[in-house]
């Protein structure tokens, strides 16, 4: 009959060893998170509840896969919790094409402080160097100028012929003051001498409001 001994599975006995390895790749992990967050993301969307969602589900997930680690996670389970957190969205709205992407990307950023453990720190560093080096280059406007986009209602029909978009764009640049690169028609109602005109502009932040459109009665578009 074996002991008691041997039936216990977990050894419970604090190994300082350990904890010292948690507490450097939980300082590396948190700290490549908050540079990527504070300085890359946040500055251009000054969101700040995606701010918290963004280095909680950093914090979680490490912490998950970290201390899991101690019952031999397959390589399967570890890409499946990867997947699932992966297509995350929350119910309220959907979120965002960038803020997906950044999170696909501190998700990845956690997954590998945790479960990398037969690297050393220099290539564990120069890993995470290169997630802050991309992100950083392109969020820049070195690689490509930012564009947004809004929809408008607009009256002046007379100026949505093809002939005359560089006056409608002139007349666009006056009024909303943005600096409108291009336009494209939607919808018209002669009714109402209106039209729906999706409007691209060059700007530096990213402004959540632009998402706020009626894209339903956006219909077909013409250059």
């Amino acid at each position: 009959m074996n002991s008691l001994e041997e039936l216990n599975v977990y050894d419970t006995t604090f190994d300082p060893a350990s904890f010292i390895l948690f507490l450097i790749r939980f300082c590396i992990n948190f700290l490549v998170t908050c540079l990527i967050i504070r300085f890359m993301y946040y500055p251009k969307s000054r969101r700040r509840d995606y701010f918290f969602t963004f280095i909680v589900t950093s914090t979680t997930i490490f912490m998950l896969l970290f201390m899991l680690e101690t019952v031999k996670l397959q390589v399967g389970f570890a890409l499946g919790l990867f997947a699932i957190f992966g297509i995350l969205r929350y119910r309220t709205d959907t979120m965002p094409i960038r803020e997906m992407t950044y999170l696909f990307l501190i998700i990845g950023i956690s997954v590998i402080n945790a479960l990398a453990k037969d690297i050393s720190y220099i290539e564990l560093g120069l890993t995470n160097f290169v997630f802050i080096g991309v992100a950083g280059f392109m969020e820049s406007n070195r690689v490509l100028k930012h564009v947004s986009s809004k929809m408008v209602v607009y009256e002046k029909i007379a100026l949505i012929k093809p002939e005359k978009k560089d006056e409608l764009i002139r007349d666009l640049k006056e009024r909303t003051g943005l600096s409108v690169t291009n336009v494209e028609i939607g919808s018209i109602d002669f009714l109402k001498d209106t039209a729906y005109i999706k409007i691209y502009y060059e700007s530096n932040d990213v402004n959540s409001a632009d998402n706020m459109s009626r894209s339903r009665d956006y219909g077909s578009k013409t250059n």
